[in-house]
C-alpha cells in the first residue's frame, strides 16, 4: 500500500541547484534510510515532504487520504510553560485524551459519574496497555519526572521529548531527522530494539550505521542529483553501491574512447548532412555528456607530519572534581602514552565533556594534578561548534588557523586542498558561511581543528550532523593519524573502527579502563555481569514505581516462579542475540545469509521485548 509519493521535486537557491526532478515512494511497513552528502538537500527534502517547505515549480507530494505523519526535525519548538506531561497530552491523540481524563477523575474521587465515564472511555479505547507503554517510553528516554517544566530541560532533553511525543502518538508514517542525536548508548540500543519489533512505516535520515543496519530494510540514496534504491540493509547497500560505481567507471571509460572516435568523425564530416548523419550527431552529444561526467568524491589519503611528541604526554594524578554533591572524578589516575586511541562512553551527565575540559586545561580540578608535556599540542573539536562571522567565506575561516599542514617527505597541503579533501570543492570554498548547512559547518569546523596540526586530537561527539560520506572520510583520516586520539561518541560503528581502548564513565566518580572497542565491551558486559544488569534494571524500575505508581500488590506463588524464570530466559536470549550481532564483524556473509541472520536477530529481539514487558509487569506488583 502506497502511503506517499515524491514526484519530480526540485530545489534551487539562485544559481545553486540542490536537486532536480527527484522521485520516490514510501509504502506501508517500509523502514527506509535516506542517505546523501551534507549540503545536497536531505533536510530540505524532509521539509518538503512534511509541508514545511515547497518544491520548485513542477514537483509535488502525493499523500494517502488522512495519512497521519509525525516529523522529528532538528529545530522543534515547545511551549516552555508546559510540563513534560502536559506537552505529551497536548496532541490530538484520542487515547491520550482518555488517559488524561481518567487521571483527572482519579484526583477528583468524589465525582463518581465522571470517574465511571472516564473508566468506560479507557475500556472502549483499550487505553490501559497504552498508558503502560507511554510511561515506559518516557522511562527509557530518561524523562521520568513528568511534572518538570519544559523551560528547565536541557537541549538534549528537549530533543528526547520530541522523540517521545512522536513514539507515543504512533503515527502512520514516521519522518525522522537524526533520531539518535542527543541519546546515550543505552537509549540508542533501546530505540533500535523498539523500531525493529514495532510494525511501523519509517523514513529516516541517520548517520548511525549500526542503527541503520539493524532497523532499515531499504536505503534510498541521493548521489550527484540522482536517486538510487537498495532493497536491503547497510551492508547490502555498501556492496551494491561499490558494484554500481565500478560499472559506472567502466561505462564512462568506454564512453571516453567512443567520444574520441566520434569527435574525429565530426571534424571530418561533409557539410551536407543526411538523416543518418544527423542521428549520429545526436548520439555524439549524448556520448559527450556521459564521457565528461565526473564523480565529485575525494578519498582521504593524508600522511600528516605532526609536531614532535616527547616522552611526557598527559598524566592525571589523584584528580578529583565535584559539582555540589555530584562527584565527577574521584582520585583518578592515568598516564597517556604516545599513540593512545581511547574512546569515552557513559550515560549523559556522567562528566564526559567535563573530563575533556580538565584534560585541555579549560577547567581546574578540585584536587590532584593534570600534568601536560611541553611538546603536546591539543586539537579540540567540541560541541560548541564554529563562530560565524558575517560576510566571511569558507576558505577564510580555515586560513585564520593556518595556511597549510606539513606532510611526510617534505610535502604540504594547503588550506584549499584540505577543504577539497573534506568535500568542499573550489566553488564551495568561496561561499559565505551563512549559506552552509549544519553538517557542512561541522565539517568546516573539523578542518579548522586539523589544519592546526595537533599531536593530541580530542573529538567530542564529532559524528553528530555529519553524513555517512563525510564520516568515512574522517575515519580514513583518523586511522592514519599518528598522534594521541581521545573520542567521546555515541556512534558505535565509528568507535569500533577507530579506538582500541575505552574509558567507561559509570557515574559517581567511577571510571573504568576497558582494553577493547565498543563491541568488545558490550560482549563482555552482557556475558560477565548479567546479574548486575538485572539488579540495575530493577533499581531503575522501582524508582519509577515510587514516583508514578501508588498501587502495590504481591505476587502469587506461580507469578513468583514465572518472575524468576523470566530473568534467566532474558539473559540467555540476550547472549544469543549478541552472538549473532557480533558475527557481522567476524564472518563474511552473502546477502541471503545477511537477510537470514538479520531475521533471526529481529525474532530474538521481539521475544526478548515480550518477556521484558512481562517482567516489568510482574516487578510492578512487588512491594
Amino acid at each position: 500500500m502506497n502511503y506517499l509519493s515524491v514526484e519530480n521535486i526540485s530545489k534551487s537557491y539562485g544559481e545553486r541547484v540542490l536537486f532536480e526532478n527527484v522521485s520516490f515512494g514510501i509504502n506501508k511497513d517500509q523502514k527506509i534510510a535516506f542517505i546523501a552528502k551534507n549540503g545536497t538537500g536531505k533536510s530540505t527534502i524532509l521539509n518538503i515532504i512534511t509541508g514545511r517547505d515547497q518544491s520548485d515549480i513542477g514537483g509535488k507530494i502525493v499523500k494517502r487520504k488522512e495519512l497521519h505523519i509525525a516529523f522529528l526535525s532538528q529545530d522543534d519548538i515547545f511551549d516552555e510553560t508546559l510540563t513534560i506531561e502536559e506537552t505529551i497530552f497536548a496532541s490530538d491523540n484520542k487515547t491520550l485524551k482518555a488517559i488524561q481524563q481518567y487521571e483527572r477523575a482519579l484526583e477528583n474521587s468524589e465525582d463518581a459519574d465522571a470517574y465511571q465515564k472516564a473508566f468506560d472511555r479507557m475500556d472502549a479505547l483499550n487505553a490501559w496497555d497504552f498508558e503502560t507503554q507511554y510511561k515506559q517510553i518516557l522511562f527509557k528516554l530518561k524523562l521520568a519526572d513528568i511534572h518538570q517544566k519544559v523551560s528547565l530541560l536541557s537541549g538534549g532533553q528537549k530533543k528526547r521529548l520530541s522523540l517521545a511525543t512522536i513514539l507515543i502518538n504512533k503515527p502512520d508514517l514516521f519522518i525522522l531527522d537524526e533520531p539518535t542525536n542527543h541519546l546515550d548508548l543505552e537509549m540508542i540500543e533501546w530505540l533500535e530494539s523498539y523500531f525493529k519489533k514495532e510494525s511501523i512505516t519509517l523514513f529516516m535520515v541517520t548517520h548511525d550505521r549500526y542503527f541503520l543496519e539493524r532497523v532499515c530494510n531499504e536505503i534510498i540514496e541521493l548521489d550527484n542529483g540522482k536517486i538510487y534504491n537498495y532493497k536491503g540493509n547497510y551492508a547490502y547497500y555498501l556492496e551494491k553501491k561499490e558494484a554500481r560505481q565500478t560499472a559506472e567507471a567502466t561505462e564512462i571509460g568506454k564512453a571516453k574512447n567512443l567520444f574520441k572516435k566520434e569527435l574525429d568523425w565530426m571534424r571530418r564530416q561533409p557539410k551536407a548532412r543526411t538523416t543518418k548523419s544527423k542521428s549520429r550527431i545526436e548520439d555524439f552529444y549524448q556520448i559527450k555528456e556521459k564521457a565528461h561526467s565526473r564523480r565529485k568524491e575525494h578519498k582521504m589519503e593524508l600522511e600528516i607530519n605532526m609536531e614532535r611528541m616527547g616522552n611526557k604526554v598527559v598524566e592525571f594524578l589523584n584528580v578529583g572534581l565535584a559539582f555540589d554533591k555530584k562527584v565527577i572524578l574521584n582520585k583518578f589516575n592515568h598516564n597517556f602514552k604516545r599513540g593512545d586511541r581511547i574512546g569515552i562512553i557513559g550515560k549523559n551527565g556522567t562528566g564526559k565533556t567535563t573530563f575533556l575540559n580538565l584534560l585541555t586545561g579549560e577547567m581546574a580540578p578540585d584536587s590532584g594534578k593534570v600534568i601536560t608535556g611541553e611538546t603536546i599540542k591539543f586539537g579540540y573539536y567540541n560541541q560548541k561548534g564554529i563562530n560565524i562571522k558575517e560576510g566571511q567565506k569558507v576558505i577564510d575561516v580555515v586560513r585564520e588557523f593556518g595556511d597549510y599542514i606539513p606532510l611526510s617527505k617534505g610535502r604540504k597541503i594547503s588550506a584549499s586542498q584540505l577543504l577539497e579533501r573534506f568535500l568542499f570543492d573550489k566553488k564551495k570554498q568561496y561561499d559565505l558561511i551563512e549559506k552552509l548547512s549544519g553538517g557542512e559547518r561541522k565539517r568546516l569546523y573539523l578542518c579548522t581543528v586539523l589544519i592546526q596540526n595537533p599531536n593530541f586530537l580530542i573529538l567530542d561527539e564529532p559524528t553528530n550532523d555529519l553524513d555517512i560520506v563525510t564520516l568515512t572520510v574522517l575515519e580514513n583520516f583518523l586511522l592514519d593519524f599518528p598522534g594521541c586520539l581521545l573520542v567521546v561518541s555515541h556512534d558505535r560503528y565509528f568507535m569500533d573502527k577507530i579506538v582500541d581502548h575505552l574509558f567507561v564513565f559509570r557515574g559517581e566518580g567511577v571510571i573504568e579502563n576497558f582494553p577493547g572497542n565498543y563491541s568488545d565491551f558490550r560482549s563482555y558486559e552482557d556475558s560477565a555481569a548479567p546479574v548486575e544488569k538485572t539488579t540495575v534494571v530493577k533499581k531503575e524500575k522501582n524508582n519509577w514505581k515510587k514516583e508514578n505508581n501508588s498501587n502495590k500488590n504481591t505476587l502469587t506463588f506461580n507469578e513468583q516462579k514465572e518472575y524468576k524464570s523470566l530473568e534467566k530466559e532474558i539473559q540467555k536470549l540476550e547472549k544469543e542475540k549478541i552472538d549473532f550481532e557480533n558475527s557481522f564483524a567476524t564472518k563474511s556473509y552473502t546477502p541471503d545469509e545477511i537477510e537470514e541472520v538479520s531475521k533471526k536477530i529481529g525474532d530474538l529481539s521481539k521475544v526478548i521485548e515480550e518477556k521484558e514487558e512481562r517482567w516489568f509487569e510482574l516487578s510492578a506488583k512487588l512491594e
